[in-house]
């Protein structure tokens, strides 16, 4: 995954690893900090030797390697510089996200320091997380404690598929059910068309499974709060030392524990991103678009197709999805969901809907704020005489 630190142009690469608040912690590539730098390796080589050296320096110094003792990946840490951004780029509105691949100037070894000059083409973009260049997503859910909810199941799955990268379903505790619930498990989520890796942070059981799937790939891992999931990186990254929270008793939910997104380091390679937990992900899609989020019936849209083209497979006539499928209850749900946020954001736009408009003269004209109906119109006098005149009639009967 990780590429050369040189460009064909001398220029400093790296990764984002996290943004804290104005500033970009960059982990640089393996390899030779870069042909400009080259010049003042005989001095770099001598702050090796002294015993006071930076960890940046030393590390720094390493990557340019040495004739006599060659630098693998699993030799030397890889350094980081922590970045800010230029100006330019915030002048024209380029954001910079957790697994940006970015290009360094002016690195500070001595002071671990660097600036972003310029950001690489995504492969791929995550809003929620915000989060680029990811290759997979490993989606954790538990099969008791909590205990599996599969509608839940269906949300997050159905969020993953939209995002148009691969899906990796690990189902942790894995060693507080039996073999035979295992195996109805696995059979219903084939039907589903998911493969599934069960797993046990806490007995370690086919850890090494899901490590084999992580390596040399950048990985969000995400899931419903109290399902290991920060218990699992900590397993695979025993440097990450993240905070485990207990389930709720009383909710039968895990009490959410992670406050941002971070890429971890994976020990032979390949980063990891911790998500911020959220029970209910939000489903962003076009209503016609859902449909192939769903792997059961997205087999049936590749064997044929419906009667009509804006079939929402909702009992149409000449329907080739049907309703004869386990998951078809959530897509109706789902469905609906899609058409009612769809409906919020034509609201939104369309400026007629809360805004006015308003003649200032000469042609000219301008949107005011639109008071909600009968809420602020003062009463009219016609009105208030009347009323005063029925209260007099009823006074006189």
């Amino acid at each position: 995954m990780m590429e050369d630190s040189v460009s064909t142009t001398g220029e400093l690469l790296g990764t984002v690893l996290a943004v804290q608040a104005n500033f970009y912690r960059v982990q640089l590539d393996q390899g030779v900090v870069g042909a400009k730098h080259l010049e003042n390796s005989l001095e770099q080589k001598l702050i090796i030797g002294r015993p006071n050296a930076s960890p940046v320096q030393e590390s720094g110094d390493r990557r340019q390697g040495n004739i006599n003792n060659p630098v693998t990946s699993h030799q030397s840490p890889v350094p980081s510089l922590l970045c800010t951004r230029r100006t330019r780029l915030k002048k024209i509105g380029q954001q910079v996200m957790v697994g940006d691949r970015v290009v360094i100037e002016e690195p500070d070894w001595t002071g671990g320091r660097g600036a972003i000059a310029d950001v690489l083409p995504r492969n791929s973009e995550l809003d929620r997380p915000a989060i680029a260049n990811v290759n997979q997503i490993l989606l954790v859910f538990a099969v008791a404690d909590p205990p599996l909810e599969p509608f839940q199941l269906s949300r997050f799955l159905i969020k993953a598929e939209s995002t148009g990268v691969d899906v990796l379903l690990c189902l942790n505790k894995c060693d507080l059910i039996t073999e035979d619930e295992q195996q109805e498990i696995s059979d219903r989520l084939e039907s589903w068309g998911y493969q599934s890796i069960f797993i046990s942070v806490q007995n370690q059981i086919n850890i090494n499974e899901v490590s084999n799937y992580l390596n040399h790939k950048i990985t969000v891992i995400a899931g419903p709060s109290g399902v290991g999931k920060s218990s699992l990186i900590n397993m695979l990254i025993p440097d990450a030392n993240l905070r485990v929270g207990e389930v709720s008793g009383k909710l039968a939910r895990g009490r959410h524990t992670t406050r941002h997104v971070e890429l971890f380091e994976l020990p032979d390679g390949g980063l990891l991103a911790d998500t911020p937990g959220f029970n209910q992900p939000d489903l962003s899609c076009l209503p016609e678009d859902l449909i192939y989020y769903f792997p059961e019936a997205r087999r049936r849209l590749e064997a044929g197709s419906c009667r009509f083209a804006d079939c929402l497979h909702r009992d149409e006539p000449g329907c080739i999805v049907g309703s004869d499928w386990e998951r078809y209850e959530h897509y109706l749900e789902f469905l609906s969901d899609a058409i009612a946020y769809q409906a919020y954001l034509k609201e939104q736009a369309d400026p007629e809907s809360t805004l006015k408009v308003k003649a200032k003269g000469k042609g000219e004209s301008k949107y005011e704020p639109k008071l909600e109906s009968k809420k602020y119109r003062r009463v009219s006098r016609r009105v208030q005489v009347q009323s005063l005149q029925d209260l007099d009639l009823e006074s006189e009967e």
